[in-house]
């Protein structure tokens, strides 16, 4: 699967602190929540994570 690579450096950040979260063991809905105040993402970037993370556990099953 290929993987488009987000352009702002605050949604990077974002995604990889997302990543790590969810190598520790955290639930998604809230490392999102968490991951748009932590990076003041704006309300697409935060669309842009949650519809990435939607698609690649569609993809898992």
């Amino acid at each position: 699967m290929s993987t488009i690579i987000p352009e702002g450096k605050n949604l990077r950040n974002a995604l990889a602190w997302v990543e790590e979260g969810l190598k520790e063991g955290k639930r998604l809905d809230i490392l999102l929540t968490e991951a748009g105040m932590r990076f003041n993402l704006a309300p697409l970037e935060d669309q842009f994570l949650a519809k990435f993370y939607r698609k690649k556990i569609e993809a898992n099953r």
